[in-house]
Order: structure tokens, then sequence, then C-alpha cells
């Protein structure tokens, strides 16, 4: 099947099912509105069996990208190129899982434009599936910035009160960096002469030239997970984000930060990278420990858990910048992980938010008399996010910390500090929200989850049990890809340090 052009219909089976229900959902009815979310979540899930197939038939014993399609398409070397290998696989696989996941988490809480609701969700869909599989820069680049239009349209309409100020906070802080991004495209394509994303692997830029490279990567990237102190933008996102928003937002725009730094800036720029090492970690240690503190004084659940989320994408970099197998590994599993884990802790906030219309964290108290499945539940995500032996959480925490122990004590005990302030916030709003006593009158009559509910968290449930009880198969399909990424940074420090010329270390990666 690897000659079939699955990449691309993965990645553009949404935008059919947009285009679909743009001609045939007309009219703003409830008959239009029913039209629209069955033709959405049958598209969601159509795409994902699609990723399931492409997955079913990876070959996880070679580091070479698979499903290669090529087709000429803007002239000098920039084509349509489309491939995947161990480390962008998974996430083709997570953006299909979560979709259907959201159309369902919206089904009854969205009720004014949904077609446009609709279609911007999937127009979001394919974007976010195609930087995952894009191995052209421009290309890349047009998806990468293309998600940010239906994303910032669903802050900016179907919000909460701020949204507006929240959507163009979040909009101009991503464009910002972007721009950065795209200075660094257009110097690589007339420094290399292509923009295929291989080639520029083994180009060999100058030591000079992969320091401003690797600033300009570095601003984009690092807005995107988002890093301290570039975060802020992120908490307003959050809390002003309709449930599904959020649950895309930590679930896989986020990841879209670290998949760049493994993409682009560890095997393109690998003296940069070792050379900025000090300066990752800094600002990774810095968020996980400051984000932490931040989050337990948190008065909003949805904050609470988008500063949860700043912390853990900052082990995600601390595992990235370690240049060893445990802790780029560790990396990646923890994106796939927090992808999970965080968006079920969205759901979590929706779902009780749905009931009440409160998201205050002291509205609440004694959930576990009134909602036991949905008790259970959170408590499942909630140790799943502290990192529980046996949950999604704890792999690719434990993995970072091996990983960055080999490298930098200090780093590794600052990072373990930041896992006993995570047990400290999320215990602390586990325990006032579902445990206690009922006090107000509201809450006495609210429900336990109905079978819509339970339909999109049992996936999830299953899903964060499996990944901590065996990860095998997740980590399998990466390992010879980040073993591939490791000596092509390792190869390159060799040459740099025995004075090879660029052009050596060039031929050395093309060759290896």
């Amino acid at each position: 099947m690897s000659d079939w052009p699955l990449l691309s219909l993965v990645t553009f089976l949404p935008l059919v099912g947009a285009g679909f229900i743009f001609l045939f959902a007309q009219g703003a009815n409830e008959l239009a509105d029913r039209n629209a979310k069955n033709v959405a979540l049958m598209t969601t899930l159509l795409t994902f069996l699609v990723s399931l197939v492409i997955w079913a038939n990876f070959d996880n014993g070679t580091a070479d990208f698979q499903f290669v399609e090529r087709f000429a398409w803007l002239g000098g070397d920039i084509d349509y190129r489309m491939g995947v290998d161990g480390i962008s696989m998974l996430f083709v696989v997570l953006t299909a899982f979560l979709m259907p996941i959201c159309i369902l988490a919206s089904w009854t809480s969205i009720t004014t434009r949904v077609r446009e609701y609709m279609i911007a969700f999937l127009l979001l869909e394919c974007m976010m599936i195609g930087v995952f599989c894009a191995l052209d820069f421009v290309l890349f680049y047009l998806f990468f910035e293309g998600g940010l239009i239906p994303m910032f349209l669903i802050i900016g309409v179907w919000g909460g009160p701020r949204r507006v100020y929240s959507s163009f906070k979040f909009f101009l802080y991503t464009l910002l960096g972007s721009v950065l991004l795209l200075l660094a495209l257009i110097y690589m394509y007339f420094e290399a002469g292509t923009t295929d994303i291989p080639t520029l692997m083994a180009h060999g830029f100058t030591a000079q030239e992969q320091t401003w490279l690797w600033l300009a990567f570095f601003a984009s990237f690092a807005v995107k997970m988002p890093m301290w102190p570039v975060h802020t933008w992120l908490p307003d996102a959050h809390v002003e984000a309709p449930t599904a928003g959020s649950v895309i937002l930590a679930g896989v725009l986020l990841k879209m930060g670290g998949y760049g730094f493994l993409r682009f800036s560890l095997p393109m720029l690998p003296l940069a990278s070792d050379q900025f090492v000090p300066l990752v970690f800094t600002l990774s240690v810095v968020a996980v420990i400051y984000t932490s503190l931040v989050a337990l004084v948190q008065e909003d659940m949805k904050k609470l858990i988008a500063y949860s989320s700043v912390a853990h994408m900052g082990f995600v970099t601390i595992g990235i910048f370690t240049f060893n197998t445990q802790g780029i590994e560790g990396g990646i599993f923890q994106m796939l992980s927090h992808g999970i884990v965080s968006a079920a802790l969205f759901l979590c906030v929706g779902v009780i938010y749905d009931r009440i219309h409160s998201r205050d964290i002291a509205r609440y108290g004694g959930l576990v008399n009134r909602m036991p499945i949905y008790a259970v539940t959170f408590m499942i995500f909630m140790l799943a996010s502290v990192g529980l032996p046996g949950t999604a959480g704890f792999v690719g925490e434990i993995l970072v910390l091996v990983g960055v122990y080999q490298v930098n004590t200090w780093v590794a005990a600052l990072a373990a500090l930041g896992v006993i302030l995570g047990a400290a916030y999320m215990l602390w709003l586990y325990r006032r929200t579902v445990f206690g006593t009922i006090d107000k009158d509201d809450l006495k009559q609210i429900l336990d989850m109905d079978k819509r509910e339970i339909a999109f968290f049992a996936p999830l449930v299953v899903l964060a049990i499996v990944m901590g009880v065996y990860p095998g198969p997740f980590l399998d399909v990466m390992h010879v890809s980040v073993d591939h990424l490791i000596q092509q940074h390792q190869m390159a420090i060799q040459a740099a340090a025995d004075g090879a010329g660029g052009a050596q270390v060039s031929a050395q990666l093309a060759a290896k």
C-alpha cells in the first residue's frame, strides 16, 4: 500500500468533508446543523481509520521516510512532497484520533453557527495533519501557518467573554515568531537551492549560519510550544476557547513546536543546537518550576490545566535537547501522552461547565456524591497527569529524567521537583472539586455523565492506561528514527571538532 497516496488522503479528506458541509448543509435550522455534525463526525472517523491503515503498514525497521509522494508544484525545486518517519507517524494518528472526540464533545454545547464551526474544525484537522506529513519546507510552512486561521476563528467566534482579545493575542504571538521562520526558509532556499527537507538535513550549513537560523527557528517553535517566557498567550486562549478548542490546542497544536525542533533544529542545525543547550535547559527548568507554582494559586480550572501544559512542555524540550535515546524518545512520548491526558482533562472541565457554567474551583465540591463515574474518570487522568506509574504520563517523564541525568544532574533534580509540584496542584484541584460535601443547591441536582460523554471518554481512558502499561508499540515506531537522528547529530559534532568543513559534514551525513 506504500504506492497509494495515503498521506494525501488522510490530509485532505477533512477538506472534502468541509466542502460537503459547505455545499449541502445549507440553512440555519436544526436539520442543517444535525447534518453538519453527522458529516463532520463521519469524516473525522474515516480519517482516523485511514491513519490506522498507514500505521499498520508502517515499517518500524527503517529510518527512511515512507509513503513518499512527490509532484511538481511551484518550480525551482519547490515540489509537493509528503512522507512520514518514526518521529511524525504517531502525531498523524494522534491528530486523527482526537478530532472525532472534539466533534462529539461539541455535539450539544455548540448551538450557534454549527455549520461554520464544523467546517473550521475540519479545516484545522487538514492543516495539522499536513504539518506532520510535509517533506517540503514551503509546504510545511503553509500548513504550519494555515492552522492559525481556523483556530483563531474557533476562539474568536465560539469562545468566552474575552474571546476577541484572546484570539488576537494567540494569533499575533504565533505569527510574530513565524515571520522569522519564513526569513530562515527563504535564506535556506537560496543557500541550498531547494526546500526539500531531507536534502536540507544533509546540507551542512556553516556554524555562523546555523546560529542565526537556529534562533529564527527557536522564535517560532518556542512560541508554539509554548516555552517560558513567551507562554502568556496560552492560558488566555485556553480559558476563552470552547472545550473542543482547548482539547485540540493542548492535544496537537502545542506539539508542533516540539516537532519543529525534532524535524528542523536538531538535524539541520546540529552545531547550533548543541551550542544552545544551556539556554534551552534554563528556560525549560524555569517553565517546569515557575508555571507549576503559578498553577498552585489558580482559581480557574482551565487556567490551572493550561499552566500545567507549559510545565509538561518544559519536560519535552529538556528531553529533546539531551541528544540521547532515552531523552528524545521520552520527549516524544511525553508529547503523545500529554496530547491524550491534557485533552481529557479539558474535557473533564467541559463536562461540568456544561452543567453549571462555571470554571471556578471554589464553585464546586462533593461531585463524587452526584457524579461517581465522572469522579473516577477525572481521577484517572489526574493521576496520569502527575505521572503515576502504570499511566501514560509516567513513561515520558521517567525517560526524560533518565536521559537528562546522563547529561546534567542538576537539571534532572530540578525537573524532578516539577513532578512533585505537579502532584501538588493536581491533587489540590481534585480534592476541592470532587471530595467534600455539596453545599450548593444546583450541585445537588447535577447528573452524572451521559452515554455520549462516556463514549468519548472511554477510548481516552483505555489509551492512557495502555500507553503506561505497554508503551512498546509506541516506542518501537520512533526508535530507529531517533537513533538515526542522534547518529547524524554526533557525526556533525565530531566533524566540527575534527575541523571538517561544511561540505565534508554534508557528504558524511548524506552517505550515512
